[in-house]
């Protein structure tokens, strides 16, 4: 199958993880505790993947530039999700004083677009490069993607919104993931700024947005979680990766 009709069909699964996980914040009979699992695991997933995998590749591509452009992909998302809306975390929004004007629950929703647009961008660049890298970048990014459709239909609620609002928002990172699919494969020849870019994206949603998460979680059991991403990560190289 060429590249980028499989980046499109992964795109699109990563999409409607997305739009599953602002249903779960609709939805209130949906079982959210093991949500945090899912942030745990894809913590340590996607650290392990960006910088044993992407990273070296990104590096492979473009030389010492692709460090920059890494750079510039980490302060892109830093800018977005964390200097427009100081108040962001994944997981689910329950002070709703912090969202008490509207436009607050906007600034978290263009933050987590831009974020779901270089997942798609990553998604693609991968199997731009090869299978193997298109697929592990795959896994990372779909571990997060409920959490992402999760937090946002619950910053929504938070700031007074409607639950078909919520909904919709889930369903607005989902079309952005897809935006970044269609983005690379029209671009495709600039998969070696695409890579890194993500590759900085990458590393800031795993060190910066999911692990401060995990973190807050008392005992251990959260942080084996983490271990075990990391773990998952190197048995597909081990059985999967044709070296």
């Amino acid at each position: 199958m060429h590249p980028i009709t499989t980046s499109l069909l992964l795109g699109l699964t990563a999409a409607m993880a997305n739009v599953f996980g602002g249903t779960i914040i609709v939805q209130r009979h949906w079982e959210r505790r093991y949500l945090k699992y899912f942030i745990a695991l894809g913590a340590g997933f996607m650290l392990a993947t960006a910088l044993l995998e992407v990273v070296p590749a990104s590096l492979e591509l473009r030389g010492r530039d692709a460090a920059f452009l890494i750079l510039v992909g980490y302060l892109i998302i830093h800018f977005f999700e964390h200097t427009l809306s100081p108040h962001f975390h994944f997981g689910e929004e329950v002070h709703s004083d912090e969202f008490v004007h509207k436009h607050k629950g906007y600034s978290v929703l263009l933050g987590l677009i831009i974020h779901t647009f270089f997942d798609g961008i990553a998604i693609a660049s991968g199997f731009l490069v090869s299978n193997w890298l298109g697929w592990i970048i795959f896994v990372a990014v779909f571990l997060h993607k409920i959490p992402e459709g999760f937090t946002v239909a619950s910053v929504m609620l938070a700031s007074g919104r409607s639950r078909a609002a919520a909904w919709w928002a889930s369903a607005l990172l989902g079309a952005a993931t897809m935006a970044g699919v269609f983005m690379m494969a029209i671009f495709r020849h600039q998969v070696s700024a695409g890579l890194p870019l993500a590759a900085g994206v990458t590393i800031y949603v795993a060190a910066s947005d999911l692990m401060p998460e995990v973190n807050k979680e008392p005992g251990v059991k959260m942080a084996l979680v983490v271990f075990l991403g990391v773990g998952l990560m190197f048995l597909l190289d081990r059985f999967f990766h044709v070296h």
